[in-house]
């Protein structure tokens, strides 16, 4: 594999469609949710206008196979339109997702540290909301994410900039 990672762009909205699907966690052995919930105002507003101010993002591609593996992205949410992870309106928030056949080979790692490098030059802190139940809740607190508050099996973390 050989993973670079580029920026993302407006015109990767449809492509991010299918990995804001693969953020949604769902418990081993338990049934997909239907794609339909995509369409959900809670759900919609992780790409609803994507590139608008404050959007950053990145999708990691295996170039000696053409094929993307995975995309991290940040957005800042205006009043009354808040995420899952929010936080204050001045804190960004993250949305990651690696295919499931490539999780565990390093990309995660390497999107989450290039965004989180991103947010250190732009914002004063990243948040995220992260199912209890999700392994990856261990690569955000090895990447300096604390958790803010717990609700219904679902932790809200944050992380300060590096700077900051």
């Amino acid at each position: 594999m050989n993973l670079e990672l580029r920026p993302l762009a407006a015109a990767d909205e449809p492509l991010l469609q299918e990995y804001l699907y693969l953020a949604l966690f769902v418990p081993e052995g338990s049934p997909p949710l239907p794609r339909e919930i995509l369409r959900e105002r809670a759900v919609a507003r992780y790409l609803r206008n994507w590139g608008r101010p404050g959007d950053r993002g990145f999708l990691a591609v295996d170039s000696s196979r053409g094929c993307d593996l995975g995309a991290a992205w940040l957005r800042l949410w205006p009043v009354g339109d808040e995420g899952y992870g929010f936080v204050d309106y001045d804190t960004s928030e993250l949305t990651m997702a690696v295919r499931p056949e490539y999780r565990g080979r390093g990309v995660g790692s390497s999107l989450l540290l290039r965004v989180l490098a991103e947010m250190d030059h732009l914002h004063g802190a990243v948040s995220l909301s992260v199912s209890d139940a999700n392994t990856a809740i261990r690569l955000y607190r090895r990447h300096g994410f604390e958790p803010v508050f717990s609700q219904s099996g679902s932790t809200t973390m944050r992380r300060p900039a590096a700077s900051g």
